[in-house]
């Protein structure tokens, strides 16, 4: 089944525009899902939108409303909604280019494949992706996406573009309010340069297909086995006391554990001493 698009419109480069549509890059369509079921009668539960004085209401005949004072709303259709246009409601417009290291990483969200529709704006398209590649630096616009607009972020991806929204900055909290009462604690250097170490054992290229969800195939095995009749518990393993009362041993012996099971450890760099100030 083809993917839907999420969002069609047009894409801008000062003069140059082509239509592009977007879709979503992410799919949770394999997570595990449950539904409310009453076990007297094992019926699936349906939830029912109810008026509290008129009884049940088809959600088709709803509106939305904005809460203006204590039970006093302001109702939108959406017709209301479509009279609301901004440029950006249906054209992505390129106006600024930064490096990718200016955007912290927190005010990064979801990603989505730009794709040019087939015709004429195929080569604008084109024109616009090496454009981008050639500065070689992050694309920022707007776009009303879903009731709201998002700054994006587009960067090229192969023969076509990934757009991810930015989080406002209003929405990502101040990480001075949790980290300003971490206590400040000079490490030791020796347990440093071991940490290092371990942590050089570890490298790794990143390859997401490594990764898999297990609490996701434990709940799939607890099916299986209330499926069989069984009782469906999952065994999980108690995970290790953390409370390490000597961080050193701790430390080597994480050191000597991981040198058996992967590549040797790296030497430690050696110690030079610090140049003397010309007198």
């Amino acid at each position: 089944m083809a993917a839907r698009p999420t969002w069609q419109g047009h894409l801008k480069l000062s003069l140059v525009t082509c239509p592009v549509t977007l879709y979503t890059a992410t799919s949770s369509a394999s997570d595990v899902r449950f539904h409310l079921i009453n076990p007297a009668t094992n019926n699936r539960i349906r939830m029912v939108t109810t008026d509290p004085d008129t009884g049940p209401v088809e959600r088709s005949d709803l509106v939305k409303g904005y809460e203006v004072s204590k039970d006093e709303y302001v109702l939108f259709d959406e017709a209301d909604f479509d009279k609301v246009k901004l440029e950006s409601t249906r054209t992505i417009a390129i106006d600024q280019f930064v490096d990718e290291t200016d955007i912290d990483r927190l005010y990064w969200d979801d990603p989505f494949y730009v794709v040019p529709e087939k015709g004429v704006g195929v080569e604008a398209f084109a024109v616009i992706r090496e454009a981008m590649k050639t500065a070689g630096k992050i694309a920022l616009g707007q776009l009303v996406l879903r009731g709201k607009e998002r700054q994006l972020a587009l960067e090229v991806h192969g023969k076509g573009l990934v757009a991810y929204t930015l989080r406002a900055h209003d929405e990502v909290r101040d990480a001075d309010d949790f980290f300003d009462d971490i206590p400040a604690v000079k490490a030791d250097a020796d347990m440093v340069e071991i940490a290092a170490r371990i942590i050089a054992q570890k490298e790794a290229a990143f390859d997401p297909t490594r990764f898999h969800d297990r609490y996701d195939e434990a709940l799939r095995e607890m099916i299986k086995a209330k499926q069989a009749g069984g009782r469906g518990v999952v065994a999980v393993p108690e995970p290790d006391d953390t409370n390490v009362i000597d961080l050193m041993a701790a430390l080597k012996a994480s050191l000597k554990g991981g040198a058996s099971k992967s590549a040797p450890a790296r030497p430690a760099a050696k110690k030079t001493a610090p140049k003397k100030k010309a007198g």
